[in-house]
């Protein structure tokens, strides 16, 4: 007799972006083990097949992109197959105080963060390569509702990533397909450790955490899971937090 999991991503077709390290890379792995055909995509060519090599045996497939080109989105879209599951994982972080933000700032976070999501998006729907029922993941952040120094225009493009996800879930709902943000607080991966912030501060911050640390890129797999599994049928147009407790950044 067949052992029952409901979260079983067997059979399915999941594209993961910005998976050539971090919380994609974490993720991609985590679907290829419950049993989905993950197609991974980033710029880094190198990064991306060190994920790829770390995936259990399967017809898994790397494509490299830069989604800031619209040439790349179009490529990708086309070579994709039907997908059941799609998380959105590239970003970058930023850093920089409100009165020194200029054009440049802007588009160096607003384009990977915000614009190139939707812009692949728009693409994979225009080309009808969604499956109905399937599910849609953002990677968003608490940074979208929790203020900090700094970090004025990094909130931004995630809270504007919730708000068009959410717009999106009503647009998808009549083909059952769900979609869903996940909302992390800070996690261990290199975008972290940027702006001249040491590992020995970020261990001093973690303290403040109500469970003493900062999450772990298979925390946010383990939730993602759950969102791109049958087991999450009844979810969409929800911003989860997964914070360790902690309330503000």
């Amino acid at each position: 007799m067949e052992q029952f999991n409901p979260f079983s991503l067997s059979g399915k077709q999941i594209l993961v972006t910005g998976a050539s390290s971090g919380i994609g890379r974490g993720i991609a792995l985590a679907c290829a083990k419950m049993g989905a055909t993950v197609i991974i995509t980033g710029r880094n060519v190198e990064r991306l097949n060190e994920t790829l090599s770390q995936m259990p045996e399967g017809t898994h497939k790397a494509i490299s992109a830069d989604l800031t080109k619209a040439e790349d989105i179009e490529a990708l879209a086309t070579e994709l197959p039907k997908l059941d599951g799609f998380v959105q994982c590239a970003g970058v972080g930023s850093r920089v105080a409100c009165k020194d933000i200029d054009q440049s700032v802007i588009d160096h976070t607003m384009n990977p963060n915000f614009e190139a999501p939707v812009l692949l998006q728009a693409a994979l729907l225009k080309k009808k390569k969604i499956n109905k029922a399937a599910s849609i993941v953002y990677i968003a952040s608490i940074a979208a509702w929790s203020p900090s120094m700094g970090n004025g225009i990094y909130s931004a493009s995630k809270g504007a990533i919730i708000s068009y996800a959410q717009c999106l879930a009503q647009e998808l709902a009549p083909r059952l397909i769900r979609v869903n943000c996940i909302c992390p607080a800070m996690v261990w991966t290199d975008l972290v450790l940027q702006d001249g912030i040491t590992r020995e501060d970020l261990q001093e911050d973690e303290k403040r955490y109500p469970l003493k640390r900062y999450g772990t890129p298979e925390d946010i797999a383990n939730l993602c899971i759950y969102l791109l599994s049958d087991a999450s049928a009844w979810m969409t147009g929800s911003n989860i937090k997964i914070s360790g407790g902690v309330i503000k950044l």
